[in-house]
């Protein structure tokens, strides 16, 4: 790369992320938009080349993802409300289990003083998070349905990702074809080179590490709900969610399963029941949905996922929560060829 090259690029990525910060406030739709296109991509792929147009490709795939969402939101999502809403009315429960039963085990046990713990002012806190929650969501609602510009606002964000995700799904090939045209000739093969490798860490993460916990979030909570236990859906998306970190969606949704198993039935043979869930989901986990969704393809670390959108988060609020993981597979990339020309150059040899 020649030296204006190298000016040329700094100058647009500084312009780039200076139209990122000034249009951020209407940039959600287009950025959720591209990342449906992105992820909808190979689908669409795989039916143009079983001989279908790219247009009733894309037709075709719009039309499962509709489904699956519609579905969702009919099925789910009163589920997930009404099993949260139900789940508050169990932390007094909990603060007596506490209160009565664990602590004083534990000050037996270990001969120390955990009164100080002031359990009841946690618990009115926890109360007080979720009802000004509720405050804020009833107060976003009805500013989205009383405020006509609020109203149109929310149809042209909700009407605008869709179409924006169809149109670039349909252009997607196009599009890349153009980029590369465009592209300086002498640094064509390696940008081309260090884009498939961001693809590639970002698709394993994003098309693969998602349906991953997709799969587990179902898992847990059919098991669950099978075994009787209540708030089974919720706990199961928990755990779900919670496995972007390995072992942490099933240390956080075992343990508020057993919690709430304790609190539910008298017998024991039920926490056996429970355990059995969250052992058959971890091991469909590592011997069968990582393998196939996933395999050996370098994917981001979760501490560097996690670090990522919580400072794309800080930085640019929810614009830079969608743009964090696209840039942290991007700074991976680079920073793995500045390691190996670092490793290659004089100054390690030294």
């Amino acid at each position: 790369m020649t030296q204006s090259q190298t000016w040329l690029f700094l100058i647009l990525t500084l312009l780039i992320g200076l139209m990122v910060y000034l249009l951020q406030p209407i940039l959600g739709p287009f950025l959720l938009g591209i990342g449906i296109a992105y992820m909808a991509d190979p689908f669409a792929d795989r039916l143009e080349a079983r001989g279908h147009s790219r247009t009733l490709a894309v037709v075709l795939v719009f039309l499962a993802f509709a489904l699956v969402l519609v579905m969702a939101l009919l099925v789910f999502l009163p589920m997930f409300f009404k099993q949260a809403q139900s789940l508050v009315m169990l932390i007094p429960d909990v603060q007596s289990w506490l209160n009565t039963v664990m602590l004083p085990y534990l000050q037996t046990r270990l001969d120390i003083d955990l009164q100080s713990l002031e359990l009841d002012l946690l618990v009115r806190t926890l109360t007080a998070e979720w009802q000004q929650a509720g405050g804020m969501a009833s107060q976003a609602i009805n500013y989205v349905t009383t405020s006509t510009m609020g109203l149109l606002g929310f149809v042209a964000s909700m009407f605008l990702v869709p179409v924006v995700s169809f149109y670039l799904l349909r252009d997607f090939d196009l599009l890349m074809t153009r980029i590369r045209e465009i592209l300086p000739r002498n640094i064509e093969p390696k940008i081309c080179l260090w884009a498939s490798e961001c693809d590639e860490v970002l698709g394993a993460f994003v098309r693969g590490q998602l349906i991953v916990m997709l799969a587990l979030g179902l898992i847990y909570g059919i098991g669950l709900s099978f075994v009787g236990l209540e708030y089974a859906m919720l706990i199961g998306l928990i755990g779900g969610l919670a496995s972007i970190v390995p072992y942490l969606g099933f240390a956080v949704g075992f343990l508020a399963a057993i919690i709430v198993a304790l609190f539910q039935f008298d017998s024991y043979l039920v926490l056996l029941a429970v355990t059995s869930v969250f052992v058959v989901g971890q091991a469909l986990e590592s011997m069968l949905l990582t393998p196939l969704l996933i395999g050996d393809r370098i994917g981001l670390h979760p501490v560097a996922v996690i670090f990522a959108v919580m400072a794309g988060g800080q930085l640019f609020g929810f614009t830079g929560m969608l743009l964090a993981l696209p840039l942290a597979a991007v700074i991976m990339v680079l920073l793995r060829h500045l390691h190996e020309g670092y490793k290659n150059s004089s100054l390690y040899e030294q």
